[in-house]
């Protein structure tokens, strides 16, 4: 029985890809290096800005410049990431369904603790999330699930009564090390294909299909 929920964010509830993006490839033009796509930056982002920025600089570059590069970036995307970053169609919807259900809401992200919190605020405006996390400094990130398990002891609940929900492989392994339902989304940053390898117990298409798994499990 489902009683809450965790969700990602990026690439789950709100598509941010082109506000990161175009805040890396800034950074990038300043040094001259090459930019990438939108469809590149997909597969680099999940595991916190530290790691997209070492991701995206070029192989050749110094590693001197890592610290300097991710201050770039960090103040590019301290003013870019309201400019198109909007929750996924239905997922508004979605949200309020659960939450009328009686469902425990909350995000655990990779993404920095600051801009999670102003994203869930501002974006999701009228949620009530029982937590939002991001990346906080001397914790782990996903998929290590002591975030997750931090927020299932606020919601009051064991493990197999919540579901972890989002894109990547590493919100499913991070569900899986929580000992939690999970369910991947179809719609982010990475795919079914993904999902499914990494072992989801289910895969939803479309916000709606959420609501559905919640319900059947009740």
């Amino acid at each position: 029985m489902i009683k809450g929920v965790i969700f990602d964010l990026d690439g789950t509830l709100l598509d941010t890809i082109s506000d990161i993006g175009d805040s890396v490839n800034a950074m990038l033009e300043d040094y001259g290096y090459k930019t990438h796509s939108y469809a590149e930056y997909k597969l680099l982002v999940g595991h916190g800005f530290k790691d997209l920025v070492k991701k995206s600089l070029p192989a050749k570059c110094s590693f001197d410049i890592e610290d300097e590069a991710l201050n770039k970036f960090v103040y590019y995307y301290s003013q870019n990431y309201l400019n198109n970053s909007y929750p996924y169609e239905g997922i508004v919807a979605m949200l309020k369904s659960l939450s009328e259900k009686g469902i425990k809401l909350a995000i655990n992200s990779n993404k920095d603790d600051e801009y999670v919190k102003k994203l869930a605020k501002i974006r999701l405006e009228g949620i009530e999330f029982i937590d939002v996390y991001g990346h906080v400094e001397g914790i782990e990130k996903k998929p290590d699930p002591t975030l997750a398990l931090k927020i299932l002891n606020k919601m009051d609940l064991d493990p197999n009564e919540a579901a972890y929900i989002g894109d990547s492989n590493t919100d499913i392994k991070t569900g899986q090390n929580a000992g939690m339902i999970t369910i991947g989304v179809d719609w982010g940053f990475r795919g079914a294909k993904e999902l499914e390898d990494c072992g989801a117990d289910h895969i939803a298409y479309k916000p709606e299909d959420i609501i559905k798994i919640v319900q059947e499990s009740l």
